[in-house]
Formats: C-alpha cells, sequence, structure tokens
C-alpha cells in the first residue's frame, strides 16, 4: 500500500475541545466532519491517549474551533504537541464557553460548533465520537486552515497521535 495516496483526502484543521468537571481541555484535530442534516450531527476521530478523549467520553461535549488561515503555528503546535495533562492549554489564550461550559477560540476562528455526543464508534487507535450540534456561530468571515495548506505553506508537521501521522 502506498500511504502518500492517503495524503490526498481533503482535511480541515480544527480545534476540539470538552471539558470535565472544572477542567478544560483541547486539542488539533483533522477529522471532523458532518454527518447528516437532520438531526444535524457532526463526528470527530479522537486519539483514545489523548486527554480530549476522556473529557468527552466522561462529559458527553465537544466543541469545534474553525481554524483560518492567519492561525499561527505556535497555536496550532500548543494545542497539537502539547498535553493537557501537564499544562493549561488555555492560559493566555482568548476563550469563551457555550452554554454548557465547553471552551471555544475566538482568534484566529472562523466558527465554533458545539455537540452533545449522541455515539461512540471504535477506530482501532481512534474513537469516532459522533454528536448531534446544540450550537454552531459564525465568528468572522475568511477562509478556512486545511490540512494541506498547514503543511505546505506553513510547513507545519503532525503530531504522532494523528489519525494521519506515518
Amino acid at each position: 500500500m502506498d500511504p502518500k495516496a492517503l495524503f490526498t483526502l481533503s482535511y480541515g484543521l480544527y480545534v476540539v475541545t470538552s471539558r470535565k468537571g472544572e477542567r478544560i481541555n483541547g486539542q488539533t484535530a483533522n477529522t471532523v466532519f458532518q454527518i447528516s442534516a437532520e438531526p444535524p450531527t457532526v463526528a470527530v476521530s479522537i486519539n483514545k491517549n489523548n486527554l480530549t478523549h476522556e473529557f468527552i467520553r466522561e462529559g458527553g461535549f465537544f466543541a469545534v474551533s474553525v481554524l483560518a488561515h492567519d492561525a499561527p503555528l505556535s497555536l496550532i503546535g500548543r494545542f497539537g504537541f502539547k498535553s493537557g495533562r501537564e499544562m493549561d492549554k488555555f492560559a493566555g489564550i482568548t476563550y469563551r464557553t457555550t452554554q454548557n461550559g465547553i471552551p471555544y477560540l475566538i482568534d484566529h476562528t472562523l466558527a465554533y460548533i458545539e455537540a452533545r455526543m449522541i455515539q461512540e464508534v471504535d477506530a482501532g487507535t481512534h474513537t469516532i465520537f459522533i454528536g448531534e450540534i446544540t450550537a454552531a456561530e459564525v465568528l468572522r468571515e475568511g477562509t478556512p486552515m486545511t490540512y494541506a495548506y498547514y503543511h505546505q505553506v506553513k510547513r507545519g508537521s503532525t503530531p504522532p497521535a494523528a489519525p494521519t501521522y506515518k
């Protein structure tokens, strides 16, 4: 199998967040997609070893911040290459919370979507969390960050826990 064939799939770049009790956490993700229109549902793919996985599973909600082209590598790296077990990823970051207390980023974000988890699908190293949308808002106009743009223009790298790591 030629793994480069998988590089031709189109992905976005997002920060997926959740809450467990009073703690919040988030991570960079490239696998977020709409499942259906009625009811409006989305899915995210999260590595089972990540703290965000634990928070979504136990908290039952997640939010997706859709990153803009202008999102700096430092922001993507903070949520993609650092562990919420070792640091507060939100320290010094501008964010708001939904009515359910789930954080979403403000700066460098085009929109956010919040969902209540309704199903989990085991996908090997990852779990696909399917959620019914409970809130969504466009924060500003712009061009969404794609995974290809992140790699080709920003010269970003892929963390080992990503579903596309090779």
